[in-house]
């Protein structure tokens, strides 16, 4: 089925095999940076949120400080409003956007508000959680984002406790400017691909950046109220008010119940990631290109060296054959009045030996042949009428063309010695062959055994004729082998040791 396919999509499958798994696993590394770049995001904005958190909790800490001490004021514990009313001024100059102080009983009455004249008459607070969360426990209150009904504006309170003799006699509320939150996220941010938000305890916003006009007093996007309330601290990827994706973190104060969120745009690390992953992409593909274009120049080239090989071999044979049938002709002229019909036959027959062995070397394009091959081919015309007379055993293994030639030569000399004089010249005789390969150290070498048995009984010649001096000298002179034969009672038997290569 490989075959079938031609030699450029063959090559340019190669090239496609070793270059995309390049392709792929730079991929992967790009995808692993970003994985590591966006575990690291997640981090830092944790630490910012951290950071917010802290700073938050500092200043609520001291406006909760300077509130105990206005509680506690000898002026508040005569009932000196005058007087407490100057001490509250004092505290409220350091705020912008003149905040006020509001005292208040257990009832809901204000008793003192900063932003009235003493004595001014009051209206009734509206009834807050918060309030009665600080009568009943004696500690700061903050509250959450609501309008305030004398400013009628976005407010924030905290709540401290006026205590007389052990019990809760009023509260004091002090409803710090928003501008001081937002100052806060304002100087911490980092950047401008920065979201940075302050939500009260229900998740509505009372600082951010960016966009605080247009967000304040929202509630935080669906993708971060969804997780914002599942722990004091997370992490995930979310959706900003304005659309954009974020890596964000949030952190919960355990004094104000107030959340300082970070996030940072998602595309401060997918946009390098990207531009790496572009940039792998184009240059794989650039030398996915090369390579193909390479690869089908290269089939190309050896395609048309394969047409000139074959058409050489064509003319090789072509003479070769026509070289074998001038020398057989040269032969029968020169033997024709000779009355040595034996050695005519003899030569003829050789002739014929190689040029078997020519075929087989031309239907490899010279290249090597199998042994298997060599001995089939040799003997398959000594077969005769039982095809179970010669008996062939061993591994394939590839043999060079001067192998080939030398061994198809003493093959044919062997075979026709048996089928002149030893077994199959009998019918009951049988020959057998067979090969192993001897590997020692770096040397591989053949080892071929030759083998007559049932045919007549056999006695050595009294001199060595063509055969035997071709097999015992000239084999081992042409492969640097071995060579002997035996000429035991029995049957013929030889040995033929070689290289492999």
């Amino acid at each position: 089925m490989f075959r079938a396919v031609s030699l450029p999509v063959r090559l340019a499958m190669l090239v496609a095999g070793t270059l995309l798994p390049l392709i792929g696993f730079a991929t992967a590394i790009v995808y692993q940076h970003y994985k590591q770049d966006q575990r690291d995001a997640f981090g830092r904005v944790l630490q910012f949120a951290r950071g917010i958190q802290l700073v938050l909790d500092r200043e609520m800490q001291g406006i909760v400080s300077g509130l105990t001490v206005l509680a506690t004021s000898e002026a508040l514990a005569r009932h000196d409003f005058v007087g407490f009313q100057r001490r509250a001024e004092a505290f409220l100059a350091q705020y912008p956007d003149h905040p006020s102080i509001v005292i208040g009983d257990v009832q809901g009455n204000q008793i003192f508000n900063s932003s009235k004249p003493p004595g001014t008459p009051l209206p009734p607070r509206t009834a807050r959680p918060e309030r009665d969360s600080a009568f009943k426990t004696g500690k700061p209150v903050f509250s959450p984002l609501f309008m305030g009904s004398v400013s009628q504006r976005p407010i924030v309170t905290v709540t401290v406790p006026i205590i007389h003799d052990g019990q809760v006699l009023y509260d004091l509320s002090f409803d710090p400017p928003l501008s001081i939150f937002q100052k806060i996220i304002e100087q911490q941010k980092p950047g401008d691909d920065w979201t940075i938000s302050i939500f009260d305890q229900a998740g509505v916003n009372f600082a951010r950046l960016p966009n605080p006009a247009q967000t304040i007093g929202r509630k935080a996007s669906p993708t971060l109220l969804a997780v914002l309330f599942s722990a004091t601290e997370g992490q995930a990827q979310t959706t900003s008010l304005e659309g954009v994706p974020l890596i964000t973190a949030f952190a919960r104060s355990e004094l104000t119940g107030w959340i300082a969120a970070s996030g940072i745009d998602e595309a401060t690390l997918t946009a390098p990631a990207l531009r790496t992953l572009l940039l792998a992409a184009a240059i794989g593909s650039i030398m996915l290109v090369i390579g193909l274009g390479f690869a089908v120049r290269m089939a190309t080239q050896i395609a048309r060296a394969e047409t000139l090989h074959a058409l050489l071999i064509d003319e090789l044979n072509h003479r070769v054959k026509n070289t074998l049938a001038t020398v057989q002709s040269l032969a029968a002229q020169t033997f024709r009045g000779s009355a040595d019909l034996e050695a005519r036959r003899k030569f003829s027959a050789r002739l014929a030996s190689l040029g078997s062995t020519h075929d087989i070397l031309s239907a490899q394009k010279w290249d090597n042949a199998t042994i298997r091959a060599v001995v089939e081919n040799v003997l398959e015309p000594f077969q005769g009428v039982a095809p179970r007379r010669i008996r062939i055993a061993g591994p394939e293994l590839p043999l060079s063309s001067r192998c080939v030639v030398m061994l198809s030569m003493a093959l044919h000399e062997l075979a026709t010695n048996a089928a002149k004089y030893g077994a199959l010249s009998t019918a009951d005789g049988r020959v057998f062959v067979a090969w192993d390969l001897e590997e020692r150290m770096n040397d591989k070498r053949v080892e071929l055994r030759w083998r007559e048995v049932g045919g007549p009984q056999v006695s050595a010649p009294t001199r060595s004729g063509f055969g035997s001096t071709l097999i015992e000298k000239g084999f081992p002179a042409q492969l640097g082998g071995e060579a002997s034969i035996n000429y035991e009672p029995t049957g013929v038997s030889a040995t033929l040791k070689f290289p492999l290569n």
